[in-house]
């Protein structure tokens, strides 16, 4: 499958993402380039702000940054699990080590990916989160969402 597929119909049927706020501007840029593709994308400035985004909003997919002010990215990933229907997680850190990585792993981070994030690397992990949360679970499709050709292993 090339790419996934999701309906553009309005706010509320959109994959709607999560970003942590990056101070060089990089989530508003992904923001930009993901609309075109019809994903709507939410900025939280710290942890805690994060945290309430998950619980009020709805959410597809979390983007959280390890080193977010107030609570971690992990910390919010292991409080967000205590929530009924949890969304998945990807993870960005600036130094991806094994203890990291095992920490992840036992909290069903659905990745990791290391800063700087290119851009393809990240539409295709969103690409994969579709596929594998909300393929056949999705309204009737009218915008794609592409990424590479290639895969990546989970």
């Amino acid at each position: 499958m090339p790419g996934a597929v999701m309906v553009q119909t309005d706010a509320t049927s959109r994959f709607t993402v999560l970003f942590p706020d990056e101070r060089d501007g990089w989530s508003d840029s992904v923001g930009r380039l993901l609309e075109p593709q019809g994903v709507q994308t939410i900025v939280a400035r710290s942890g805690r702000q994060a945290l309430e985004l998950i619980r009020t909003t709805p959410i597809h997919c979390a983007v959280l940054d390890v080193r977010m002010p107030q609570l971690g990215g992990l910390q919010v990933i292991k409080l967000m699990r205590e929530l009924p229907a949890p969304p998945p997680a990807i993870l960005l850190t600036q130094h991806q080590t094994g203890h990291l990585l095992r920490e992840a792993l036992g909290m069903q981070v659905f990745s990791v990916l290391l800063k700087p994030v290119d851009f393809n690397l990240l539409l295709d992990t969103l690409a994969r989160v579709i596929r594998r949360f909300y393929e056949n679970r999705w309204p009737v499709a009218t915008a794609p969402l592409r990424g590479p050709t290639s895969t990546l292993s989970n």
